[in-house]
């Protein structure tokens, strides 16, 4: 039996060696403890072995020699299981950055781009799911060296309404490939509708390489307000297309309204909990038309992300001591971190502000606890439903929208952990959050052939972890190795604040 002392010395160890393995072909993992999502229990004291970044083999008992060409980790009392998955991020900015202020200070914007890939591996997220994006966009995104397996959905938003309307006339065109334009909606000049009818974008989204349609039905909030919102013939012949050539569609719906149109449509994937109801009271608890929704989206196993943490990235930024947090070191360069402390890089926060009548005046601590005090109301709904659907067993998919908006609150990788307490704390089990994370995302995604489990013939995205996750989630708050593709990577060696 190893102590804990010494099995940290053999890990560190083998360090040396295995700061190379991506030039290993091969590798072992011994004495070690599967936990995958299909198996009903773990598989104890197993070896998996990796070629050519996958696993060609899971043994138990005697476990034959290896090739001296084979590197090997002793698993001796931890835990192999998948890499994470998180099915809804968005990848083409720096968090809190907008496109000028990168211009502006390019030295910032480059550690941070540089450094985000590492900061989703160092938490565990070997695969990501970019739910608003493009060809191009991904192409930057994977030029790093080191990056977790990333996919993307193309983003079918109405013309002119959330999220386009947020960039200025006539960009938000040119920025939108698959935006979509509704019959007897006349179309801006040099726009062809006909390239913008739900089989037309589907077509060019399967084209680009998208595994997954996202929409959209969000009246708005703050300043943008009433925005126009698709009809539902429109999303049920998107869902019909898009189903037609093997894409799963997911859209964006934060509201009962949302929700409920949502499955009349007929999507695979609710992204968002339910935290806007439309109530006339403040109450917090389930209502009779609430649960009706909610019972619709359980008895049609919709995809469900709860992702909490969308509230807390607005919400902390007004919190004085968030960027005093030590975790955020590990995940932000500190470059960036100082800048976001700066005039410029409180810019979001401030626009908030500007319509945020109750704080004007206040002291930054005042400001603070009206905010708090603010997002109760919608953080318990969120809660309250996501507890609901928990109880259920519910078709949950763990998703983080990393980041939600222009915040620097939503930090990668980290925000996936924050998250995860979140669910727990909602009434979410460690088990359901692993199946979440893994294979329910891998499936929802037509992913699982390639990942989501430990099982020969998969890509060896895998965690060593000195927990069993589905005890508790807190098994990967202290990653041991990281393995992409079979390459091993230390998370000391993916964290922001490590030595150069």
């Amino acid at each position: 039996m190893f102590s804990a002392r010494a099995l940290l010395s053999c890990c560190l160890a083998l360090s040396a060696n295995l700061a190379v393995a991506a030039a290993v072909e091969d590798l072992r993992i011994e004495h070690v403890t599967v936990v995958s999502p299909e198996r009903s229990k773990p598989l104890v004291d197993a070896a998996v072995s990796i070629h050519d970044g996958r696993i060609v083999a899971i043994t138990t008992g005697k476990h034959p020699g290896r090739s001296r060409a084979t590197a090997t980790l002793d698993g001796s009392g931890l835990f192999l299981t998948p890499g994470l998955i998180d099915s809804h991020v968005h990848l083409g900015d720096v968090p809190g950055m907008t496109t000028e202020q990168e211009a502006t200070y390019p030295e910032i914007a480059k550690a941070a781009r540089d450094q985000m890939p590492r900061s989703f591996l160092l938490h565990g997220f070997t695969t990501l799911v970019d739910l608003i994006s493009t060809p191009a966009a991904m192409a930057r995104w994977k030029a790093h060296d080191l990056v977790p397996d990333t996919y993307f959905c193309g983003g079918a938003a109405l013309m002119d309404g959330y999220p386009m309307n947020w960039t200025p006339k006539p960009a938000r065109y040119q920025a939108a490939p698959y935006m979509l334009i509704e019959t007897g909606t006349p179309a801006p000049e040099g726009i062809d509708p006909a390239q913008h009818t739900p089989a037309a974008v589907v077509s060019r989204m399967k084209a680009d390489g998208a595994i997954c349609v996202k929409t959209f039905f969000e009246r708005g909030f703050a300043p943008a307000r009433n925005l126009p919102v698709p009809k539902i013939a429109t999303v049920r012949e998107l869902v019909r297309v898009a189903h037609s050539v093997g894409l799963p569609v997911f859209i964006h719906a934060n509201s009962s309204e949302a929700q409920s149109f949502a499955v009349e449509a007929g999507v695979d994937v609710i992204a968002h909990g339910m935290w806007n109801w439309s109530e006339t009271s403040p109450t917090t608890q389930i209502t009779p038309a609430i649960q009706a929704t909610l019972d619709r989206v359980l008895a049609q196993k919709i995809g469900w992300q709860p992702t909490i943490q969308v509230l807390h990235g607005e919400r902390d930024l007004f919190l004085t001591g968030f960027l005093t947090d030590p975790e955020l070191q590990q995940v932000l360069p500190r470059n960036l971190l100082d800048w976001y402390g700066t005039a410029a890089g409180q810019w979001f926060r401030n626009t908030l502000t500007e319509g945020y009548t109750s704080l004007q005046g206040k002291d930054p601590k005042a400001a603070e606890a009206i905010v708090v005090e603010d997002y109760q109301i919608p953080l318990d709904r969120v809660q309250h439903a996501t507890t609901y659907l928990a109880a259920r067993d519910a078709r949950f998919l763990f998703g983080t929208d990393t980041p939600s908006a222009p915040t620097y609150a939503n930090p990668p990788g980290l925000n996936g952990w924050r998250e995860m307490q979140r669910l727990v704390a909602a009434g979410v089990s460690p088990s359901q959050v692993f199946q979440a994370a893994t294979l329910s995302n891998a499936r929802a995604l037509k992913l699982a052939h390639d990942v989501g489990t430990v099982a020969v013939g998969k890509r060896a995205n895998l965690l060593l972890l000195r927990a069993d996750p589905t005890a508790a989630v807190d098994a990967y708050h202290n990653i041991v190795k990281v393995i992409l593709g079979g390459r091993v990577l230390d998370p000391a060696s993916l964290a922001a604040d490590r030595a150069h």
